[in-house]
């Protein structure tokens, strides 16, 4: 999909980028490289530590499924820049999330939401490329995840920013101008933003 307002981007699901692109993308240094965007899809007990880089970034390209665009499901989106890999997000079904299910405050802190619902996604994480920040590649990519979860047959994406940081897991105004709404601030740090399909 070609994206509206950053000329020369294009974004794709992960499993029609290579896989070589999207290690390009989390490079080999800094927490990107670290977690592979699986903190919150850990099971109990488990560590970026106790499972090491290698074994994360293994269930990302299985998570993926990066190279095979006939598979039946991905999760995330890679944007090229001039047909260069740019950058990510991590988009999936929110039960995929087991951290999240668990005794986490957020999402769920004051909230009525029955969290194995499959209908419900969530766009948990994005990393940009180093030489490729401050070009809006993130606000392009939460854009498109939208348009991602809708056409996978999502009722609703969510996304929950850090209103301190931002960081990995993005910012107010990154969800906002992709048509997210606040809906709910269970932490004074953290909000949830959502659209309903």
């Amino acid at each position: 999909m070609v994206t509206d307002g950053v000329p020369g981007l294009t974004i794709v699901p992960a499993n029609e980028a290579s896989w070589s692109d999207l290690q390009t993308v989390f490079g080999t240094r800094g927490d990107a490289a670290r977690c592979w965007c699986q903190r919150l899809r850990m099971d109990p007990g488990e560590t970026w530590n106790s499972e090491g880089p290698d074994e994360l970034a293994a269930r990302l390209a299985d998570q993926t499924a990066c190279g095979q665009p006939d598979a039946a499901t991905t999760s995330g989106l890679v944007a090229y820049l001039d047909g260069e890999p740019a950058g990510w997000c991590a988009v999936a079904p929110r039960p995929a999330h087991p951290r999240m299910l668990r005794n986490n405050r957020v999402p769920w802190d004051g909230r009525d939401e029955d969290k194995q619902d499959a209908g419900v996604w969530a766009l948990t994480c994005f990393v940009t490329r180093v030489g490729y920040r401050g070009r809006g590649i993130s606000h392009a990519l939460a854009g498109a995840a939208v348009e991602f979860a809708r056409a996978s047959g999502a009722r609703a994406i969510e996304g929950y920013p850090d209103l301190v940081e931002g960081g990995y897991v993005g910012t107010r105004d990154t969800f906002a101008q992709a048509g997210f709404t606040e809906v709910h601030q269970p932490t004074k740090r953290k909000v949830v933003m959502r659209v309903d399909f």
